[in-house]
């Protein structure tokens, strides 16, 4: 059945199947033509007659890869997609999607993030199309930096605008991401320019992924004097998707040299920390932001994150001593984590390294940060594996947050085969995702600074001590002052 709703710039025109209606591939900002593919976002343009909605717009300018068809194909690809069991009225809670990819690649419209079962459970769902990549972090000289933060908050705003006329509440929107987007929501829990367009925040595994604007400058530097233009919108705009694509990640070959000299040796593009938009860190700036304070926060992370990325590393290789350097861990950290883990072996320590390092720390100072005031926050780790599965690796929560395990990320990481236990522990995330959204409570005790109690999301659930306290001993003795301070 079609359902037609109103929105600013025109009718639009989405589906209905199992008591869900999907309105697909709205553009909540201008199309990317010319040199806005490398400015800030522009409103979108209104339109004559009912537009379409029953199919997802193209993805943003990336390398195309499944979960992102088309992409770069279309300048207008600044869109999101909305699912709702009460189009025109209800007043439901809202929940809003940023994908994960490392601010490379990514898509809304992948199976995986299929808003259906959520939105059954009684929220409208909304998943955003973000610019990654040169166009949304690469250093331009006409342009702001985190082009792809401010176009998530040009969405929170057309949400604002739009939302009441697809049954959802606009005074009751909670944003929620995984990877990239959850550190993209770390940051926006604490910035100006979002305050007021979201009232409850999910970080699912929050990256450190800040550098300095310099840092910033100097490898988009590295980038466009392969292709022999100047960092400039227009200029910029003259090359093709694939041209930068070709060169983006030959940075990384040089900041991986000297990892101890780049804050992010480890991709071309990251949160920029430009004294604006994004003035430090989270766990720094939530200190001094009286907004974050207001904000309620889940936040969180996988157990054995880095397990997706060390797997297929030889045993043989794996050297947490160099591993360090570029860590922000000084080398006597190496000899704390081998006392506090026993015959540890240095695959199994340098996945750990790389866990705590990337995401479990930065997932606990986020909510040592936001607790510290009063604030409710709430802790977890997910901590269910399965046969098939390489540890409970970064990423395994996303289908279990959306019920989706046979899209892309679900069948790699579960199996082709879902296991008996999937349904319930699904159910279960989504009840407490859902619930939070609508009361600011989970389900479990608010998070303090003190003893961290915390969710850990296995068969059945359970509530535990913080787990991540030795780790952090070892980081607050041992770490270095560019990657710890003021945390």
């Amino acid at each position: 059945m079609d359902v037609t709703v109103r929105t600013e710039c025109g009718a639009v025109r989405g589906v209905t199947e199992t008591e869900v209606t999907a309105f697909l591939g709205l553009p909540y900002a201008a199309p990317l033509h010319g040199p806005l593919r490398f400015l800030a976002p522009a409103p979108p343009p209104p339109w004559e007659g009912v537009r379409n909605a029953r199919a997802f717009g193209a993805s943003v300018p990336q390398p195309e890869h499944p979960q992102a068809p088309a992409a770069g194909a279309d300048p207008e690809c600044l869109t999101l997609n909305i699912w709702t069991p009460q189009p025109g009225d209800g007043g439901l809670p809202v929940m809003v999607w940023f994908h994960g990819g490392g601010f490379v690649a990514g898509s809304a419209n992948s199976p995986d993030f299929d808003g259906t079962a959520l939105a059954r459970d009684g929220v409208v769902l909304v998943t955003v199309n973000y610019r990654v990549g040169y166009e949304g972090f690469g250093w331009v000289e006409d342009a702001p930096c985190n082009r792809g933060v401010l176009d998530q908050i040009a969405a929170l705003r057309w949400i604002q605008d739009n939302i009441a006329a697809f049954g959802g509440n606009p005074g009751s929107v909670t944003v929620f991401g995984q990877s990239a987007g959850a550190t993209s929501i770390a940051a926006l829990v604490t910035a100006d320019a979002a305050s007021g367009l979201f009232h409850r925040a999910i970080a699912q595994s929050p990256g450190n992924v800040y550098v300095p604007s310099d840092e910033a400058r100097a490898v988009s530097t590295m980038i466009v004097e392969e292709l022999g233009v100047r960092p400039r919108a227009d200029t910029l705009a003259r090359l093709s998707p694939a041209a930068i694509h070709a060169v983006q990640w030959n940075p990384v070959a040089v900041m991986s040299a000297d990892p101890g000299d780049w804050t992010h040796p480890h991709s071309p593009y990251a949160l920029v920390l430009d004294g604006e938009l994004i003035s430090g860190p989270p766990w720094a700036a939530m200190r001094h932001t009286g907004n974050a304070h207001t904000i309620d926060l889940i936040c969180g992370y996988t157990a054995d994150e880095a397990r997706a990325f060390t797997a297929g590393l030889d045993p043989a290789e794996a050297d947490p001593v160099r591993a360090v350097r570029g860590l922000g861990l000084a080398p006597e950290a190496v000899a704390a984590y081998r006392r506090a883990q026993p015959g540890v072996t240095d695959h199994d320590l340098l996945t750990r390294l790389l866990t705590d390092a990337m995401f479990r720390m930065p997932a606990r100072w986020c909510a040592q940060a936001h607790a510290a005031f009063g604030a409710r926050t709430y802790f977890y780790e997910f901590a269910w594996t399965g046969h098939h599965t390489p540890g409970a690796c970064h990423g395994l929560d996303v289908p279990f947050v959306f019920d989706t395990p046979n899209g892309p990320v679900g069948t790699e990481l579960i199996g082709p085969t879902t296991p008996p236990e999937f349904a319930g522990l699904s159910a279960a995330m989504r009840g407490a995702w859902t619930s939070f959204a609508a009361t600011g409570d989970p389900g479990w005790p608010r998070y303090r600074p003190d003893d961290g109690p915390t969710r850990i999301w296995t068969t059945p659930p359970e509530v535990r001590t913080d787990p991540t306290a030795t780790s952090a001993a070892i980081w607050a003795r041992h770490g270095l002052r560019r990657m710890t301070a003021d945390r």
